[in-house]
């Protein structure tokens, strides 16, 4: 089935969306004891969130990469998110959508929020040919994230390094059937129309899982 080439997929229920980061254990360990982020987390750094599992492995070699030894699965409120992508602004100027740098120079310098697409990845960490949104959150949707978005914070180091091990032995179904379902994440018109999401990615409301 041919996918969008740019199109949010993601874990999400009728409340909330499932997000993933990678962590060094002196921020992942107290974060999970508390149930949300505390120190050492710092909240005037960009902190990015990736809905995507897979580009997570990527990003963090499956748990391997120093300071990102740690993955966690957090789950925060699909209104968090949607305030989120609604005040974002892409890492990189679009014509279209911006008109002149100028005004995309000062829309990123302003925005609590940028996002980027980035080459989804395969079970193997293989670039596709779709896209995978990357959301980094600055400033005041840090706070918000931390304070006011965040449901439940999952440690799932110990499912990374199974599929990990899977794949080393050479077992591809049994990796498979360990990955999260992710589905493609309904937007509202203008939202998707901001993030210049591909024009058949759905706008319907999302079924409860």
């Amino acid at each position: 089935m041919s996918v969008p080439a740019r199109q949010i997929r993601a874990g999400y229920s009728a409340s909330t969306i499932t997000v993933y980061q990678a962590y060094p254990p002196q921020i992942a360990l107290p974060a999970v004891t508390a149930g949300r982020f505390v120190a050492p987390f710092k909240r005037d750094r960009m902190t990015w969130i990736k809905p995507s599992f897979l580009w997570m492995m990527y990003r963090c070699g499956w748990a391997t990469k120093p300071g990102q030894e740690r993955v966690l699965s957090i789950d925060i409120t699909r209104e968090g998110f949607e305030w989120a992508l609604a005040r974002a602004c892409l890492s990189h100027y679009d014509r279209d959508l911006h008109g002149d740098k100028a005004t995309w120079s000062r829309q990123l310098k302003t925005s609590p929020v940028r996002v980027q697409w980035d080459p989804e990845r395969s079970l193997h960490l293989q670039a596709l040919p779709h896209r995978s949104l990357q959301v980094g959150l600055s400033g005041e949707a840090v706070d918000r994230y931390v304070d006011d978005w965040l449901v439940a914070l999952t440690d799932i180091t110990p499912t990374v390094h199974r599929v990990r091990d899977l794949l080393r032995r050479g077992d591809t179904q049994a990796a498979a059937a360990q990955l999260p379902i992710e589905n493609a994440y309904p937007l509202q018109d203008q939202i998707a129309t901001g993030l210049n999401t591909s024009p058949d990615v759905t706008t319907e409301e999302a079924p409860d899982q």
